[in-house]
């Protein structure tokens, strides 16, 4: 478990997530509240220390508009390639 504590911050694909880390604020709060898995648990996979996990979450929360507005932009994208095809068939030697 590491012992550094991490700051929230949005240096990378303009998403908050964990200061010298390229785990999301939406991943972690997606492992503990979708998931069902237990913040302790969360933090020990991904090597943090659990009060990063609750940082994250608390960040979550008190940015509602701000997680709603990554969220649909999120969904935008995948909306966006969901014309690309996965199909044997399109693949050319």
């Amino acid at each position: 478990m590491s012992q550094v504590a991490r700051r929230i911050v949005q240096e990378l694909h303009d998403e908050p997530h964990l200061e010298g880390r390229r785990i999301t604020v939406q991943f972690l709060k997606e492992q503990v509240e979708e998931r069902g898995l237990s913040p302790r648990t969360v933090a020990d996979r991904h090597d943090l220390d659990v009060a990063d996990v609750y940082r994250a979450l608390t960040y979550y929360h008190d940015h509602p508009e701000e997680m709603r507005t990554i969220e649909r932009q999120r969904q935008s994208t995948i909306e966006e390639h969901d014309h690309l095809t996965t199909d044997p068939d399109d693949v050319r030697d």
